[in-house]
């Protein structure tokens, strides 16, 4: 499995959960349960709750709930599948962040390890007890799932609106805590104002961010048929900004000539004199500057002369 990236978002959860004094090594068979006793050594039990307030401990997974308010509402199944089966194996070498209620754990950091844990079949998992604010306990979550890149689009521009909405925070404040610009957050939040059906589009890789901050300009409506199209068509994104554009900026129609009536029956009277002569359709056709020319039609050879010998006549 991939490494977890650690760095680059604000403080970052180091700066939270202690790192662990010593790294466990892939063992299996007969050393597994080598490392089942060591971690009975390691982590003290429920009941012997380590004074350091920093101490790893062992908990009942029984015991752990997850926090209803964290920022990601969806979890892979097939990469929780993966990381179980390496639970099995290695046990949990990353403990759970917790904060103590009445009668149970919270989860502040962890909730994916612990769902891991359950699926794995373990008991007790390690974890740091720590106590925090209800917003200390939100930013704590929105940048573990940003360092792991868990969250979709949609969830984390609501993890932004909830700490606006709930915690004051500025924009800028929040870019401070995940380490991203202004603007990210600025674009970020802007996805909010998709439909219901594009934002899910989007949190089912229907259609990329890219796609959907193309749309954003578009009228709800507009929005969810090319949001349409761009997943039947796999549009890039773009294809995508050109139609937008189309949308926005029809083409310019050309202003109508304005005619004058006057004019305009002079030429008449004019077509109808020389077809009276000619004894054909004639078409006077006007351009600009008073300019124009004259169309007289024939249909055969002996009509071209006949024509010809009646202008000769008259002139």
């Amino acid at each position: 499995m991939a490494a977890r990236k650690t760095g680059g978002l604000g403080r970052g959860l180091d700066a939270l959960i202690p790192a662990k004094k010593q790294s466990e090594k892939q063992i299996s068979g007969k050393k597994n349960n080598e490392l089942s006793e060591t971690k009975e050594k390691e982590y003290p039990s429920e009941q012997k709750k380590a004074s350091d307030k920093n101490a790893e401990i062992m908990v009942k997974i029984s015991s752990i709930e997850p926090n209803k308010s964290q920022p990601r509402k969806i979890f892979n199944e097939d990469t929780l599948l993966e990381l179980s089966e390496s639970i099995k194996q290695f046990g949990v070498l990353e403990p759970l962040l917790v904060s103590k209620k009445e009668d149970y754990y919270e989860i502040i950091a962890g909730e994916r390890r612990w769902r891991a844990a359950k699926m794995a079949g373990l008991t007790e998992v390690p974890v740091v007890i720590r106590e925090f604010t209800d917003q200390e306990v939100f930013e704590i979550s929105l940048i573990e799932n940003l360092q792991r890149e868990d969250l979709n689009p949609i969830e984390e521009a609501q993890a932004y609106r909830r700490l606006i909405e709930e915690f004051n925070l500025k924009q800028d404040e929040i870019g401070e805590r995940v380490a991203k610009s202004r603007t990210a957050i600025t674009n970020s939040l802007r996805l909010l104002k998709l439909t219901d059906k594009v934002q899910q589009m989007l949190i089912d890789e229907m259609i990329s961010a890219g796609h959907a901050r193309a749309i954003l300009p578009l009228q709800p409506e507009q929005q969810e048929i090319l949001a349409a199209k761009v997943f039947d068509e796999k549009l890039s994104v773009r294809e995508t900004e050109k139609i937008v554009r189309a949308i926005l900026e029809p083409p310019k129609k050309k202003p109508e000539k304005k005619i004058d009536l006057g004019l305009e029956a002079l030429y008449e009277s004019l077509e109808e004199k020389m077809k009276d002569v000619l004894g054909t359709k004639v078409s006077i056709n006007r351009k600009k500057n008073n300019t124009g020319k004259i169309e007289i039609e024939y249909y055969s050879r002996d009509e071209l002369e006949r024509i010809i010998d009646l202008i000769n006549s008259i002139t």
